[in-house]
């Protein structure tokens, strides 16, 4: 992010168009790729093409309050006529009709230029760079050591693969949860990246020196992060076939991606550009090679290892790879954070637009103490404002759930409105979120009504934060081959110290997550149902029942 950007004046009519506008060169001064507009994942653009980005921001400049912009797929479509409480954008990335959602279609589309995948938080601008993947990752090891290691992971080894836009926070995560992780990434350029960053802390020449440096850690109880060059494919099984057995096993490499993102083993990251125009080549070799990777992960699996996926849908890939026992091992959600769901607990973002560092060290200090007792966020805060760094727009994240956030949001459009701060602040959230997501192979999974693919319940959030003025509204679906697997929607919010802004605030923030307790509420959790009556939120369901 420029100080020239940052320090600019306004250059549309209003802090609202403003703020997106902000949000929408964020994404792409933090994404991995910007000169593509690739924000992360290989494929997740923020506009389809640099003329659709070109006309986004010259629509913005020059959208006043009482009119929407219609993006679809990346690409401005065009400017309805609608009233001041509506939203600014409403955005539909990558939906398509159910028998047609396949990845052969997907990437038939994507080659004429007909649509793009948003990714989650690429496509409607809310991505924050890795301090939001490194929240969440954290958040899971810190679960699995509650639930299995007495509170950290201290003295534990952390195996895992994949160091790129989204992998890539996986050193600082295990390290800040106390472990000893080993990351394996098959294109030296990322571990360099990770590395200059600060996120990794030593790559290791060769697979004897990163077992004896973890080893090492482990034994000194030394939270320590180690980078390793290699296919995981590759070094899963040679470390499976030495019989070590490491606590806590994953892998974030681009397995939901055979063409664009995964490297299969025998390729090199160098040679993968000239080989995509064989997509069936790359899909069959890919599996081939993720069945290798898992089936060394269910090995550390018998042998005692907690292994989980961890939302990359390699389980998906391996099975259709012929590793018929892929699914035995579990999806993260289900396994670690769906209690924490079932009460709409879950990724809540805070943006500072105008790009005062400033401003997010008082909103940490109001979070301290608005939320002394809330343990899990309170340590998070503590943690982010002394590790992890900033990139682009200051920025933070932290899990809240119903009345946490919209209670924190109005605290800090008065503290805008009081000048207390030196600008606006953006407010949005991951999809993986209570009722923002339908994936029935990560968030959805094996839910007790046995609704896991339904996808009303996105639909309808979208929907209601249409109902309920938030600045934007997105429908995202996408996964595995980006097409087929998911439907979610995205929403942000601006907190421009407006009475208008209080109002946007008090229902969006409100309403999304009461959706999302009702959402589980109604599949039969008892921690919904427990929310629902300790929160009053109007479930009527359960007041008939």
């Amino acid at each position: 992010m420029t100080d020239a950007m940052v320090d600019a004046g306004l250059r549309c009519r209003g802090w609202r168009q403003e703020g997106l506008l902000r949000l929408l060169e964020n994404v792409l001064a933090v994404g991995e790729d910007p000169a593509r507009l690739v924000v992360y994942a290989a494929l997740g653009r923020a506009a389809r093409d640099w003329p659709s980005h070109d006309a986004i921001v010259t629509a913005l400049k020059d959208l006043r309050d009482d009119e929407t912009l219609v993006i679809q797929s990346g690409k401005p479509i065009g400017i309805l006529q609608t009233h001041s409480r509506a939203p600014i954008v409403i955005m539909a990335n990558c939906n398509i009709v159910g028998r047609w959602a396949t990845p052969e279609n997907f990437y038939a589309l994507e080659e004429k230029g007909l649509i793009c995948w948003g990714g989650l938080t690429a496509g409607d601008w809310q991505y924050i760079g890795s301090q939001g993947v490194i929240q969440g990752t954290y958040e899971i090891f810190m679960r699995i050591a509650e639930k299995h290691f007495g509170g950290d992971l201290s003295g534990r080894i952390v195996l895992t693969a994949g160091l790129g836009g989204m992998g890539g926070a996986q050193p600082l995560a295990g390290k800040l949860a106390g472990a000893a992780i080993l990351c394996v990434e098959v294109d030296p350029v990322r571990i360099a990246k990770r590395l200059e960053i600060g996120l990794l802390d030593v790559v290791a020449a060769s697979l004897d020196e990163a077992l004896d440096l973890a080893q090492e850690a482990k034994s000194q109880r030394r939270a320590l992060s180690i980078g390793l060059t290699g296919n995981a494919a590759e070094i899963f099984p040679a470390i499976a076939a030495r019989g070590l057995v490491p606590d806590v096993v994953t892998d974030q490499t681009s397995a939901h991606d055979l063409v664009y993102g995964y490297v299969p083993l025998g390729r090199t990251a160098a040679e993968m550009p000239g080989l995509r125009s064989d997509s069936a080549l790359l899909i069959r070799e890919g599996r081939a090679s993720i069945a290798e990777h898992v089936r060394a992960m269910l090995a550390f699996q018998r042998a005692g290892s907690i292994v989980f996926d961890n939302g990359n849908l390699i389980r998906s890939q391996a099975l259709e790879g012929g590793v018929a026992d892929a699914f035995d091992i579990p999806i993260f959600t289900e396994a670690f954070l769906r209690p924490l769901f079932s009460r709409a607990i879950g990724p809540f973002r805070w943006i500072a637009l105008s790009g005062a560092r400033s401003d997010i060290v008082r909103i940490d200090q109001l979070v301290l103490d608005s939320f002394p007792d809330n343990a899990v966020v309170t340590r998070w805060i503590r943690l982010a404002r002394e590790h992890v760094p900033v990139e682009g727009l200051p920025a933070r994240i932290a899990w809240l759930g119903h009345g946490e956030r919209t209670r924190l949001a109005l605290e800090v459009n008065a503290m805008v409105r009081t000048g207390e701060l030196a600008g606006p602040v953006g407010f949005t959230r991951d999809h993986l979120d209570a009722a923002a997501m339908t994936h029935p192979t990560i968030l959805t999974e094996n839910m007790l009504d046995g609704s896991d693919a339904i996808a009303d319940w996105p639909l309808l959030d979208a929907l209601a934060m249409c109902s309920s003025q938030a600045d934007l509204v997105a429908i995202h679906s996408g996964g595995g081959g980006y097409a087929g697997f998911s439907t979610s929607a995205g929403v942000t919010v601006i907190a421009d110290g407006s009475a208008a802004a209080d109002e946007r605030i008090a229902l969006a923030l409100t309403n999304d997550t009461a959706l999302g307790v009702m959402r589980y509420a109604d599949a039969g959790y008892a921690d919904a149902q427990d929310e629902v009556r300790m929160r009053a939120i109007r479930h009527i369901a359960l007041e008939q029942s």
